[in-house]
């Protein structure tokens, strides 16, 4: 249910500058959507898991955290990471 090291690697070198570039807030949207997307499938097969949940949420409050903070010092890049991910808003 993790991301697999392949596929961290693939979004790190889609969405860094650079392949060592994880700190970069496009690659930890990019990382955390991931991550929602894999507990999302795995809460619509599993209603009853509660504490994946609470956990999806939280990941959900940190991806809003981090491009709120995107929005404000880049808002082209913001636009464009949006659209990129399929993201609503």
């Amino acid at each position: 249910m993790a991301l697999t090291q392949e596929r961290k690697q693939e979004l790190v070198s889609q969405f860094g500058e650079n392949d060592q570039d994880t700190g970069n807030t496009r690659v930890q949207v990019a990382l955390l959507t991931e991550r929602i997307n894999q507990l999302t499938e795995h809460l619509r097969s599993n209603q009853k898991d509660h504490h994946s949940r609470r956990g999806l949420l939280m990941l959900v409050g940190r991806r809003r955290r981090l491009l709120n903070y995107f929005q404000k010092h880049d808002l082209d890049g913001y636009r464009a990471l949006i659209k990129e991910l399929g993201l609503r808003r």
